[in-house]
């Protein structure tokens, strides 16, 4: 059986560059809007994602006061952390923050050009924090062991 991760485990796994699925509560008669986004996280801190002003999910954010975010990792042994809590902060966001997102997912020379291209298109992203208030792990290492 899957183990639950610790809190060290799980913040620690939190804070790699996965990229997340956000879910957000939707209109009544609607499944949850659920899309994969990139965002940041360290330790004991918020979870913060990047979007733009208007959007669905902006807007069903700032409607919903919260969101969820699940991350898996598929390759290896199989594990995933999700987390919900409430938003305690919503802004603009530099180019610099913009960066510090994209240099997450993307190689270095990669993730400039990327900022540097979306400053007309997107320089009025901004950043939305989460608070974690619920989390849900699992880590199927243990198992992996017993099976080799």
């Amino acid at each position: 059986m899957a183990r639950k991760m610790t809190r060290e485990e799980r913040e620690q796994f939190l804070a790699e560059p996965q990229v997340g699925v956000l879910s957000v509560t939707a209109e009544p008669g609607r499944a949850p809007l659920t899309t994969p986004i990139w965002y940041r996280y360290e330790p004991g801190g918020d979870v913060v994602v990047m979007t733009s002003p208007g959007l669905r999910k902006t807007r069903l954010i700032e409607a919903a006061g919260r969101f969820a975010l699940c991350v898996q990792q598929q390759d290896g042994v199989y594990k995933y952390v999700s987390v919900e809590g409430p938003v305690v902060e919503s802004r603009p966001m530099t180019k610099a923050e913009r960066h510090e997102i994209a240099a997450r997912y993307l190689p270095p020379g990669v993730s400039e050009a990327y900022t540097d291209a979306m400053e007309d298109k997107h320089g009025n992203n901004i950043s939305i924090a989460m608070r974690p208030e619920r989390w849900n792990t699992s880590d199927f290492s243990d198992i992996a062991e017993q099976l080799s």
